[in-house]
This record gives C-alpha cells, sequence and structure tokens, in this order.
C-alpha cells in the first residue's frame, strides 16, 4: 500500500499530463482492470470494462491521439482500505472520481471510473 495518498496522486496527474505512456503505464500492475464508460464510447465495448496492461496500454494509447489536448487538474483524494479514490477535473469539461484498488506493492490492480 502507499504511504501518501497525496503524493501518488500528484505523480499519477502528473503522469497523465505528460502524455507519456510509459510514464503513465509504471501506475498500473500487469493484471489490471479498467472499468471507464469512456471505453464504452471510444471502442464501443458494452461492459465497459478492459482486462490486461497490453489491452488497457493499447486503448490509452487511441485515446490519447484522440484528445490530443488532455489535461488533468487534481482535486482530492481519499484512501480507504486497499484502495483510494482521486477526483480532479478530467475531459470535456467533466469531473472524475477514479477508485483504484492496490496491489500489496502500490500499483493498481483495478480501477472504476465515474464522471459527472
Amino acid at each position: 500500500m502507499i504511504s501518501d495518498t497525496a503524493d501518488f496522486a500528484q505523480h499519477w496527474i502528473a503522469a497523465w499530463n505528460s502524455h507519456d505512456l510509459d510514464r503513465i503505464m509504471e501506475h498500473y500492475a500487469q493484471n489490471v482492470e479498467v472499468t471507464t464508460p469512456m471505453i464504452k464510447v471510444m471502442l464501443g465495448i458494452d461492459s465497459g470494462t478492459l482486462k490486461g496492461k497490453d489491452k488497457v496500454r493499447e486503448y490509452w494509447r487511441v485515446a490519447l491521439q484522440k484528445v490530443p489536448d488532455l489535461h488533468f487538474e487534481y482535486i482530492d483524494v481519499t484512501q480507504s482500505v486497499g484502495s483510494i479514490a482521486l477526483y480532479y477535473n478530467a475531459i470535456l469539461g467533466k469531473r472524475c472520481i477514479e477508485v483504484m484498488f492496490l496491489n500489496e506493492v502500490g500499483k493498481i490492480e483495478k480501477v472504476v471510473v465515474h464522471y459527472t
């Protein structure tokens, strides 16, 4: 588990704002599962879920190309047992809460994304 959730959140936001896919992917476990309505919108997958780092990486590669001005702004972060919830300004004028479930070495294994 991570010891400083605010620091983790700031590094996560900075990685996304860099648009450096390798830097972004450093936060995720090999077996990561991502659920977001954007998967349904961009890929047409009804479940809105992708499993595995390679599939998630390819989705984000395409997403970063489609949204070249992507920029997130940190609002707040909360912590629970084995998870954090990151609140930030996202894309298309939306706010977002990402609930991230972390493994024993602090890598994200599962994330569920909620938009306003």
